[in-house]
């Protein structure tokens, strides 16, 4: 069975979680909420943008491998969503839905019968090596 469009629906809803998460960090305003919020937008803009993009650029797959497999993106939703619990319940709200996606991404890592998606895939099977 084909799950590639409900992985793409959940990533892209994590996706828009995070950048309202992240604006909702600026309220009220302190340096430290500030910055804060800045990296979850663009954490969020990132994992909605990967979701539309056709073709995804290589520096992507050398510099942030850890977003195509289950693992890697369940240990970041897991973080994101860690950075987001604190000091107001919407916070709360989108870093718990945001981690619970992450560990069922966890799980998912270790059913063999589930394949992820195409654009969670390396085009590259050769683990970074160059071809003679």
């Amino acid at each position: 069975m084909d799950f590639s469009n409900i992985f793409r629906l959940v990533n892209i809803a994590i996706g828009v979680i995070m950048v309202l998460g992240g604006i909702s960090q600026f309220f009220p305003a302190t340096m430290s909420s500030i910055i804060v919020g800045i990296y979850v937008i663009a954490f969020g803009v990132v994992i909605a943008g990967l979701e539309f993009l056709p073709n995804i650029p290589d520096y992507a797959y050398r510099y942030a491998s850890f977003l195509f497999s289950f693992l890697g993106r369940g240990v970041f939703y897991i973080f994101v969503g860690c950075i987001l619990l604190h000091d107001h319940i919407l916070r709360e709200i989108a870093g718990s839905i945001v981690g619970i996606t992450g560990i069922g991404y966890l799980v998912l890592e270790f059913i063999p019968s589930i394949e992820p998606p195409s654009n969670m895939r390396e085009s590259d099977q050769g683990w970074g090596a160059e071809q003679v």
